[in-house]
């Protein structure tokens, strides 16, 4: 699939800010209400997976805009998660006897 460009001023590419203003606030109110730990959370158990359904809602609006667009989809990155290319140290290799020869 490949990516098309997008304008900015499209309804889509607003929708996705907004989207992604919405999944970065919401991930900010859950990482400062959490519980330390030994502590209950103030929030009830309704509300915790209101907030998990409003997550995913987000998840698949992303994926349908993405998939309508014909891009692939995006994965997050995490900095402890294993990186699937391998960075390859190359240095040129010296003369030797045999090949001034050639």
């Amino acid at each position: 699939m490949s990516e098309t460009p997008q304008n900015p001023d499209s309804p889509q590419h607003m929708e996705q800010r907004i989207l992604r203003v919405m999944r970065k606030v919401l991930a900010k109110i859950v990482r400062e209400v959490a519980p330390r730990p030994g502590t209950v959370g103030p929030l009830s158990d309704d509300t915790v997976e209101d907030i998990r359904q409003c997550f995913n809602l987000i998840s698949i609006r992303e994926r349908e805009i993405a998939e309508a667009q014909n891009m692939a989809p995006q994965k997050p990155f995490y900095p402890d998660q294993p990186q699937s290319a391998k960075v390859v140290k190359i240095t040129a290799r010296k003369k030797g006897k045999d090949d001034s020869e050639k």
